[in-house]
C-alpha cells in the first residue's frame, strides 16, 4: 500500500463523490439484506398457518383464510420487488459516484503524467523507450483505475455487508452461521490463486499481443523494403509464428478461466447443503424455523460473490501497487534543466562558449572537450566535422536540451541558465538532424509554433524552403494531411518543411543541424540562395558535413572528436591547407563526378 499512498490526493480531491458513494453502498447493502427477512416471514406465514388452514377444510371460513394468506404472500412479493428496485437504484448511484470518480482520477492521472513527461529533459527520453513511456500512461494507469474504482467499490461493499450481515446471522443461530460460512474462506483463497493465474497468463497474452502489433506495424511501415527484397513469404511465416504463439497463450488462459465458475458453483453448493442439513437439524430441535433456513440460503448466496471477489480485489490491488510503483518511478524524476533567475529578456542573439565540455550520463561519452568560441549578434557560424565529432551536441546545448558538464554558455553576455527555458527557446528556430513531422496537414506542420499564423506567412516560409512548388502539385495543397511521421513526403521534402517550420518563427537565432543532407545539389543551391537573405542580420548556426553550406557563414569551426581543430573564414581555412581544405577538395571532386 506504500506506493498507492500517492493516490490519496485524488481521493481527497473527489472526497464528496467518494463519501456519497460509501453512503449509497450502505443503503444498497441494507436493501440487499432485507429481502431475506421478507422471504423468511412469508415462508413462516405459510408454514405456521398451513395446519390451521387444513382445520377449516369443508368450511366457508377456509376460503376466506386462504384469501388472507394469498393476499399476504402477494404483499410480500410486492415488497420484495420494491426493495429490489430500490437496491438497483442505489447501486446505480454507487456506480455513478465511485466508478465515475475512478474515471475522473484516470483522466487526471494521465494528464498529470503527460504534463510531467513534457517537463522532463531530453536525456530522460534517451534513456527510456517510447513503448515504456506509453505503457505507464496507458496500461499502468488503467490498472490503477481498476483499484480506485471496482476494487475500492467491491472492497467497501464487502466490509459493509460483513459488518451488517454476519452479526445478524450470529444473532439468529451461531452453529448454523459457522457451518454456512465455513466453505467461503476456501472459496476466497481458491479464487485468489485462480485469479493470479488468470492475471499472469493475461499479461503473457498482452506482451505477445504487443509483440504481434509491433511486428505488424514494422511490416506495414517497411512494406517497400519487404517487397524490394521479395521477403513477403518470409514475413507471412514470421507473422504466422507470432500469431500461433498468441493463440496458444489465449487457449491456456481460456482453460484457467473455465475453472472459475465451476469452482464458485461447487463451493456454493457445499455451503447450501451444509445450511440445509444443519438448519434442518436445528428446526427439528425447535431452535429455528423453516423460514430461517431459506433466509440463510439467501444470505450464503449474498456472501458468495463478495467473498469470491476478495481474492479478485486483492489481486487487483497487487497489480495496481506494482503499476503505481512504475508510475512513481517516472513521476519522481525531476527536470534538471531549470532556470536560475527566470529572465525573460528579448535577446539580440550573440552566443559565446567558454571552455564548454559535455559528458553524456547515459553513455559516458565525452561529446565536447573545452570548446570556446564567440558569435556576434547577426553573424553566422558554420560547424563542420565528421559523424560523432560533436556538431549536433553544440546545437543541443544552445537550445538547452542539455546542460554543459563544465564551462559556461552565454547568450548576449548572460549565462544561458539564467534565462527562462521556454522563453529562450521561443526565440530560436531549430531544424533538427532527424526531421519529425506530425500526422497533420502541411499547413499546420509549418505553422507548428503558432497555428494562428496567416496563410501568407506559411506560403512565404515554404517558398524560402523551396517547397511551395511541390505543395502546389498535391491535390489538397497545404491542407494535405501527412502520413505517420510524414511518410507522404520524400526525405528532401521533409527537411525543407522542417526548415519552413523554423524560419516562420522569425527567430533571433537560427540553427540548421545538417538540414540539407537529404536534398540534391540543385535544391541545396536554391535553398541556400534563399537562406542567405533570411540569415542577413540574424544570428545563424549552420551544422553540416557539406562545405557548400559552410561557405555562407562568416566563421567556420572544424570539429574532430569533440574538439575544435580549425577556425576561420572559408578563404583562410583554404589557405591553411588543413582538414577543411582536404574536405573541400574531396567534395569538389565528388561534385565534378556527380556532374
Amino acid at each position: 500500500m506504500k506506493d498507492l499512498k500517492f493516490l490519496n490526493k485524488y481521493f481527497w480531491k473527489y472526497k464528496y463523490r467518494f463519501g456519497l458513494g460509501i453512503f449509497f453502498i450502505i443503503i444498497s447493502t441494507y436493501f440487499q439484506i432485507l429481502p431475506g427477512q421478507l422471504i423468511r416471514n412469508a415462508l413462516n406465514l405459510v408454514v405456521d398457518n398451513i395446519t390451521m388452514f387444513k382445520m377449516f377444510e369443508g368450511l366457508n371460513l377456509q376460503t376466506s383464510f386462504e384469501d388472507i394468506i394469498k393476499s399476504s404472500i402477494v404483499l410480500y412479493g410486492f415488497m420484495i420487488l420494491g426493495v429490489a428496485l430500490l437496491r438497483g437504484f442505489f447501486l446505480f448511484l454507487v456506480r455513478q459516484t465511485i466508478i465515475i470518480m475512478s474515471r475522473h482520477v484516470e483522466y487526471d492521472m494521465k494528464n498529470d503524467i503527460y504534463e510531467h513527461y513534457q517537463q522532463l529533459p531530453t536525456s530522460f527520453f534517451k534513456m527510456n523507450s517510447t513503448g515504456d513511456l506509453m505503457a505507464r500512461i496507458s496500461e499502468d494507469v488503467s490498472r490503477v483505475r481498476m483499484y480506485i474504482g471496482p476494487a475500492v467499490m467491491y472492497g467497501i461493499s464487502l466490509i459493509v455487508l460483513f459488518g451488517m450481515l454476519i452479526p445478524y446471522m450470529f444473532s439468529i443461530n451461531t452453529t448454523l452461521t459457522l457451518y454456512a460460512l465455513s466453505p467461503l474462506p476456501i472459496l476466497s483463497v481458491a479464487i485468489y490463486f485462480v485469479n493470479n493465474q488468470v492475471n499472469k497468463r493475461s499479461e503473457e497474452i498482452q506482451r505477445q499481443l504487443s509483440k504481434l502489433s509491433t511486428f505488424t506495424q514494422e511490416a506495414f511501415s517497411g512494406i517497400r523494403v519487404i517487397k524490394s527484397f521479395s521477403r513477403e513469404k518470409n514475413s507471412v511465416e514470421n507473422f504466422e509464428q507470432e500469431s500461433n504463439e498468441y493463440k496458444d497463450r489465449s487457449l491456456k488462459l481460456t482453460f484457467v478461466q473455465a475453472m472459475f465458475f465451476p469452482l464458485i458453483v461447487g463451493l456454493i453448493g457445499v455451503s447450501t447443503i451444509l445450511t440445509i442439513y444443519v438448519g434442518g437439524m436445528e428446526v427439528i430441535e425447535g431452535t429455528l424455523s423453516f423460514g430461517n433456513i431459506a433466509e440463510f440460503v439467501i444470505y450464503v448466496n449474498l456472501l458468495t460473490w463478495p467473498v469470491a471477489s476478495l481474492g479478485w480485489v486483492t489481486s487487483i490491488m497487487q497489480r495496481a501497487a506494482a503499476s503505481q510503483k512504475r508510475i512513481n518511478e517516472f513521476l519522481n524524476v525531476k527536470n534538471d534543466i531549470l532556470s536560475e533567475k527566470n529572465l525573460t529578456n528579448d535577446i539580440e542573439g550573440s552566443v559565446e562558449f567558454k571552455n564548454v565540455s559535455l559528458k553524456y550520463d547515459d553513455s559516458g561519452i565525452n561529446a565536447l572537450k573545452n570548446i570556446s568560441f564567440s558569435l556576434e549578434s547577426g553573424k553566422s557560424l558554420a560547424i563542420i566535422g565528421t559523424t560523432g565529432s560533436g556538431k549536433s551536441t553544440i546545437a543541443n546545448l544552445i537550445m538547452r536540451l542539455y546542460d554543459a558538464s563544465e564551462g559556461e554558455i552565454a547568450i548576449d553576455g548572460t549565462n544561458i541558465k539564467d534565462y527562462q527555458v521556454q522563453h529562450i527557446r521561443n526565440q530560436m528556430g531549430y531544424v533538427p538532424q532527424d526531421v519529425f513531422l506530425f500526422s497533420d496537414s502541411i499547413k499546420n506542420n509549418i505553422a507548428f509554433s503558432d497555428n494562428s499564423l496567416p496563410m501568407e506567412k506559411i506560403i512565404e516560409a515554404s517558398k524560402v524552403a523551396d517547397l511551395h512548388h511541390n505543395i502546389e502539385h498535391f491535390k489538397e495543397g497545404y491542407d494535405t494531411v501527412l502520413g505517420e511521421r510524414g511518410i507522404t513526403l520524400s526525405g528532401g521534402q521533409k527537411q525543407r518543411l522542417s526548415i519552413a517550420r523554423a524560419i516562420i518563427k522569425n527567430p533571433k537565432i537560427l540553427i540548421l543541424d545538417d538540414a540539407l543532407s537529404a536534398v540534391d545539389t540543385k535544391t541545396e543551391h536554391n535553398i541556400l540562395s534563399q537562406l542567405s537573405k533570411i540569415m542577413e542580420n540574424r544570428t545563424s548556426i549552420i551544422i553540416s558535413h557539406r562545405v557548400s553550406s559552410a561557405q555562407l557563414a562568416d566563421t567556420i569551426l572544424v570539429l574532430k572528436n569533440g574538439e575544435i581543430i580549425e577556425e576561420g573564414t572559408h578563404n583562410s581555412l583554404i589557405d591553411k591547407q588543413g582538414a577543411y581544405h582536404k574536405l573541400y577538395q574531396k567534395q569538389i571532386k565528388k561534385g565534378d563526378m556527380d556532374d
